[in-house]
């Protein structure tokens, strides 16, 4: 019996792909990733995490079940906790405060990615607010755990690799797939889910892709 997960990763299988292609992930597996491209990234993950943390908050107050609610108030206080300390200490890495960071302008992708993101999970349905935001978990987690695999020669891209591969995470994400499976939808609430997924994996691919380019406002 398939999955409602097997056929929203139908839908963004290509995109992936694509993602696992890009020079950005390519360089952090193999070493050659320019210092200044991971720096703009952690950097615009600190302008990006308290909006994640928002839009997880938001699928809690949105969801029709206890466990449900249970689940996304928890994991937005871990984005809070534990991927925060992460980039508070990658941040560390490059001699920047979190404070001095955030003084830093977020991107126009993270911009555009973090107000869809809370828009989509504050003013959607449940379905809508869960297609949104289970691609951010789970392309993560497929990212992390091909490229631990191979891991990276540089101890710094290592580290981000290993936080993402570990069965901790992993472990996380299963539970919101299981969510996402017990799901009784109808074919207008499933299109519309699989289409919200399609738009967040395309800015998951936007968001490496702008920190490859180093990407600022271009006027202004």
């Amino acid at each position: 019996m398939s999955r409602f997960r097997d056929e929203l990763w139908q839908v963004v299988a290509g995109v992936y792909e694509q993602i696992l292609a890009h020079p950005f992930l390519v360089g952090l597996t193999d070493g050659s990733l320019p210092r200044e491209a991971f720096r703009h990234y952690v950097v615009q993950e600190a302008h990006f995490l308290p909006d994640y943390a928002r839009a997880q908050a938001a699928c809690a107050a949105r969801a029709p079940e206890p466990a449900a609610v249970q689940r996304f108030a928890a994991d937005a206080a871990t984005t809070l906790e534990v991927e925060h300390s992460l980039v508070v200490e990658l941040l560390a890495a490059f001699g920047l405060e979190e404070t001095d960071a955030r003084k830093l302008p977020a991107s126009p992708t993270t911009v555009g990615y973090t107000s869809y993101l809370v828009r989509t999970c504050s003013l959607g349905t449940f379905p809508e607010a869960l297609g949104a935001i289970v691609p951010c978990y789970w392309i993560y987690a497929r990212v992390g755990e091909r490229l631990l695999a191979s891991s990276s020669p540089d101890p710094l891209y290592a580290w981000w690799i290993e936080t993402y591969g570990s069965q901790g995470y992993q472990e996380t994400v299963a539970a919101v797939l299981n969510l996402l499976d017990g799901l009784a939808l109808g074919a207008d609430e499933r299109a519309r889910l699989l289409e919200w997924a399609l738009t967040t994996v395309r800015y998951e691919w936007l968001f490496w892709d702008s920190a490859w380019r180093q990407e600022s406002w271009p006027c202004g």
